[in-house]
């Protein structure tokens, strides 16, 4: 009786040892889909991007720092920024202020967005992605998620894949993800076909990626779209939202979308 009354006892005094561990870490998407410093240009590209599904597969939390790779006129950093601005940090790896007239005019861009809205982008670290002597996206080993937004053939026509994949692996902790979304050829496409189009294998990257070292971990059809073909003269820029297609077709592509693309989740490895 007396080890029954004490085991009551322990239930009855304790119960914060069973209902006060910490809540997981809670998301503003909201803020970072909805609010009003996303344009609406943007906005309409959800449909398409599907931002909160990716990164949710990704294993996105709020506390982490994520490194966003080539993030370009910021269009993936308007849902990142907001989710990370309280507890995580967020690396925009963007270009080098010396890397040319195209580089200056992109960063250029890109700081001025930042700075129309310091309560959103104030805690955006920006950092550089290019030229190969000049690469410094995060200290290393520090981050938890790195990003890569259909930007691989931007990388194979500048002969940077390979460095780009190492500085994504060397800024990863042990057990970090790195976050893949390309425009998808079909496997065992022609490489210089890849750069031209910008549509690029999923065992092309696959091999790429674990060529230094990652491991894929998961695959994703959240970004697949059936509708595209992938066999354009012009390449993925017929598509929306580029539509550099003659007048005469723009009503076809509007009807196909944005490109099909894979949705790959590589580790580096925890050992």
């Amino acid at each position: 009786m007396q080890k029954l009354k004490a085991l009551v006892s322990t239930l009855v005094l304790a119960p914060a040892i069973f209902m006060t561990a910490p809540a997981s870490a809670a998301l503003d998407w909201d803020t970072a889909l909805n609010g009003k410093h996303r344009s609406e240009k943007n906005s309409a590209r959800d449909v398409f991007r599907h931002p909160r599904e990716t990164l949710e597969f990704f294993g996105i939390e709020e506390d982490m720092t994520v490194v966003e790779l080539s993030p370009g006129g910021g269009w993936y950093t308007e849902v990142l920024a907001p989710l990370l601005h309280e507890k995580g940090s967020y690396y925009a790896a963007h270009n080098s202020p010396n890397g040319g007239a195209y580089s200056r005019r992109s960063l250029g861009g890109y700081l001025q967005k930042l700075g129309e809205n310091n309560d959103i982008y104030g805690n955006v670290t920006v950092t550089t992605l290019g030229p190969a002597d000049a690469v410094v996206i995060a200290p290393a080993g520090t981050a938890d998620m790195v990003l890569a937004f259909r930007n691989v053939h931007s990388w194979m026509r500048g002969e940077t894949l390979a460095n780009t994949l190492l500085v994504a692996y060397d800024a990863l902790k042990p057990g970090g993800v790195f976050g893949v979304v390309q425009h998808r050829a079909n496997d065992g496409s022609d490489p210089e076909r890849m750069k031209e189009t910008g549509y690029v294998s999923e065992d092309y990257i696959i091999a790429a990626a674990r060529s230094v070292g990652f491991e894929l971990d998961d695959r994703s059809e959240i970004n697949a779209n059936p509708k595209d073909t992938g066999d354009y003269a012009d390449g993925v820029w017929e598509l929306p939202p580029s539509l550099s297609t003659a007048d005469e077709n723009r009503a076809a592509r509007m009807a196909v979308g944005e490109s099909d693309r894979m949705t790959l989740k590589f580790v580096k490895p925890a050992s």
